[in-house]
């Protein structure tokens, strides 16, 4: 499989490493040293684009894959106000697009089991409901896109919260999530329901990036071939 590689840092890198050990061949790597290289002529070297860059260049980003003809599965975050705008992109051109706010299978179970706990949660109301979220330096958005897709299946399930706030003081009816930088720790999340009696934790910890890099890999490889919007419940099947 031929691969372009939007956005050349850790991720990326660490993409490349496992994918050419899978026999595969990277024939195109953008980053802000040589975006000028991101055409339509380069793109179409590539059977899929996969794109971990800046919230800014997302959206032109996996809209040039599109407009290529070129499969393109994203990994960042903190662009999805243009999200419906990209799913328009690419039915009205034919495409696919496959997006997931975290590619590692670990997490995606845990959004799994987190949205079940909450279903569970629902007519107890006396825990109380908070999140940690806890990665490296370097990571641009707080809290992060995982922190928010967990808040999201806790939100629709827990009716008595109905928003999500980045601070350790929450109202009664938002759900606090904590967010602290800490090198060099690739990724931990963190939900407790927690009463006077007892605490229920519900936690991820991610050890390198290799996890959430092989599970987009993995997405790029599925989307070949296939027309429309896709996330990693398509894939998976949960």
């Amino acid at each position: 499989m031929k691969i372009a590689l939007i956005g050349y840092g850790k991720m990326g890198k660490t993409i490349e490493v496992l994918a050419e050990a899978d026999g595969h061949e990277i024939v195109l790597k953008i980053d802000q040293d040589n975006y000028d290289e991101l055409t339509r002529e380069h793109l179409q070297r590539a059977d899929v684009a996969i794109e971990f860059t800046r919230p800014e260049s997302a959206y032109s980003n996996i809209v040039a894959c599109i407009k290529a003809g070129v499969p393109v599965i994203s990994g960042t975050t903190a662009w999805l106000d243009q999200y419906e705008e990209v799913v328009q992109v690419c039915k009205a051109e034919g495409g696919a697009f496959f997006y997931a706010s975290n590619y590692s299978i670990g997490v995606n179970i845990l959004f799994a089991i987190n949205r079940q706990l909450a279903k569970l949660m629902n007519d107890q109301a006396q825990y109380e409901v908070s999140m940690e979220e806890i990665h490296h330096t370097a990571k641009l958005d707080a809290p992060s896109g995982t922190a928010i897709t967990l808040a999201e299946g806790i939100i629709e399930q827990v009716e008595r919260k109905d928003d999500w706030v980045n601070d350790e003081n929450s109202g009664t009816n938002e759900l606090s999530i904590i967010s602290k930088r800490i090198d060099p720790a690739p990724g931990t999340h963190v939900i407790q329901y927690s009463s006077v009696i007892d605490t229920i934790t519900l936690s991820h910890e991610a050890h390198t990036r290799a996890g959430f890099a092989r599970g987009a890999l993995a997405a790029a490889l599925w989307l070949v071939g296939k027309k429309g919007v896709f996330g990693m419940k398509d894939m998976l099947g949960f």
